[in-house]
């Protein structure tokens, strides 16, 4: 079982920054990709970004490419995204996940555990 704690959601306005953190205990951290997924009022959960045990992968939804970053740091358990020019249709509650496996993916079924996520509010 692995725990997972999300940080660093909040309200910013279009076009502004925020970094999110998860920190992920439980489980051996680096031997398994990680990915982040959202949530928007009325939506379906969708695929954000993933990352590969090591880092050296890493895979985008069209939406955020460009503007949003996932890294990690194995010797602090935690995964990163960090979020440049955001938009309005931004605005969701951020989920972090621990994949299954070490490879990325950006399906949620190669997910097994899943932080109770943190709410980004985009504003005009």
């Amino acid at each position: 079982q692995v725990q997972l704690v999300e940080s660093g959601g909040g309200l910013v306005q279009a076009g502004a920054s925020l970094r999110l953190s998860c920190i992920a205990s439980g489980r051996t951290f680096s031997d398994y990709a990680m990915g982040w997924f959202r949530q928007a009022p009325g939506k379906e959960r969708e695929f954000v970004a993933t990352i590969n045990w090591s880092g050296a992968s890493t895979y985008y939804a069209d939406s955020v490419k460009g503007r949003f970053t996932i890294s990690r740091d194995n010797a602090k358990n935690t995964v990163y995204l960090q979020m440049n020019s955001l938009k309005l249709e931004d605005t969701a509650i951020y989920y972090c996940a621990h994949a299954l496996r070490s490879y990325a993916s950006s399906a949620p079924t190669d997910f097994g555990s899943w932080g109770q996520g943190t709410q980004v509010t985009v504003s005009s």
